[in-house]
């Protein structure tokens, strides 16, 4: 059997702003120790699949960060994008690329943003997958046991065994009931009480010849812009023609473009690998140490009666501005050089928000959304 990895590097990172920016994404940062998220999860993957079979799929404007930091791959196994169009297309674009060498070869697809605490369980997980995809034509994805009604996840619904009679694994696995769209808290609440449930990892196994028969099947019109991308490798007008049809395609990810309708989908529980998608601020305690007082704080800092923030400093100067907390709980405060942030926790998810006034008033300088446009720094 052969195995590749395929990491999804494309993202933006817009929750985890202003450290994470447009041109350095979370990806590409050292927020969990001394080397990137994208370095971890190359490194996590590497006693299954070797550096030849790992591949990075990543936009244009980022591939020098990725040679940089992935020294070790062969430089043809960064897979690049002209744009940014969903997980649907990058990973189709990957597929058809590995079936030049192995169509019934496991592709292992991994976002390249994730902290995984026990890594050996997680190795174990994705090679029982493995196994399953390998043996037939599922699609396979390990489904994060929930430990609390979250509402920023999709939920699998799955609970039917799977037999997996002749095949040599140690993981459950259950055939996938329906996919869950992220839920209000009400719903998410009556997911754990129900049981059954499972956060949508966004992690999937499968063998390569079986993606493409379901993006044939459910995306036809992706699929055969992505045959046409590949009679076309090697050649000349290559790149024109790959940046032409993916400008057609839409918005979409492979959950939604394929899962969703699938009936070949198999979910592998993970239990508790100590998983987390790093997704926005709030999360981020969830895999770093906290103090006694529940607070993750990674400057210079004095705090009093403070509890449960999350205080980062991370200046290029290598200042070390001191940052003083009295009587705070649940809050977010996030400085660097340009932009400091400071949000109530519970609305991490909505950073974004800011990202658009900015982008929205970006030639005008700064401005106070609150007492509108004529508010700029010139007034102060």
């Amino acid at each position: 059997m052969t195995y590749f990895a395929v990491i999804m590097a494309g993202g933006l990172g817009e929750r985890l702003w202003p450290l994470s920016r447009r041109e350095t994404p979370k990806q590409f940062l050292r927020l969990l120790g001394e080397r990137t998220l994208l370095q971890q999860t190359v490194e996590r993957i590497a006693p299954l699949v070797r550096n030849e079979n790992t591949y990075v799929v990543v936009g244009r404007e980022h591939v020098g960060i990725v040679r940089e930091q992935l020294p070790e791959l062969p430089t043809e196994n960064v897979i690049v994008e002209p744009m940014g169009r969903g997980t649907a297309p990058c990973v189709g674009l990957a597929a058809t690329r590995l079936s030049r060498i192995d169509s019934k070869g496991v592709m292992i697809v991994l976002p390249a943003d994730h902290a995984i605490a026990d890594e050996e369980r997680f190795l174990q997980l994705l090679s029982d997958a493995a196994s399953v995809a390998q043996a037939g034509m599922h699609l396979v994805t390990l489904g994060i046991t929930p430990d609390r009604p979250a509402t920023g996840y999709g939920y699998i619904q799955a609970f039917t065994p799977f037999a997996t009679s002749g095949i040599s694994v140690s993981s459950k696995v259950l055939a996938a009931e329906r996919f869950a769209e992220k839920p209000d808290l009400k719903m998410a609440e009556r997911f754990i009480q129900e049981g059954g449930y499972y956060w949508n990892s966004g992690m999937f196994i499968w063998r390569i010849d079986a993606i493409l028969r379901e993006l044939e099947t459910y995306m036809p019109k992706l699929h055969t812009g992505l045959m046409e991308i590949e009679k076309q490798a090697g050649r000349q007008n290559y790149e024109q023609l790959l940046e032409q049809i993916y400008a057609t395609q839409e918005v979409n990810s492979i959950d939604y473009g394929v899962l969703e309708k699938s009936k070949r989908v198999l979910v592998v529980p993970t239990g508790d690998i100590g998983w987390s998608d790093v997704g926005d601020w709030s999360t981020l305690s969830e895999v770093l140490e906290t103090d006694e007082d529940g607070n993750l704080v990674r400057a210079s800092h004095i705090g009093v009666d403070t509890s449960n923030c999350t205080i980062l400093s991370r200046h290029e100067s290598g200042s070390k501005r001191l940052i003083a907390t009295l009587g705070l709980s649940d809050v977010v405060i996030i400085d660097t050089d340009d932009i400091l942030l400071v949000m109530d926790k519970s609305r991490a998810q909505e950073v974004k928000k800011i990202l658009e006034i900015q982008d929205a008033n970006k030639d005008g300088g700064l401005v106070s959304h609150r007492l509108g446009p004529s508010f700029t720094e010139d007034a102060l």
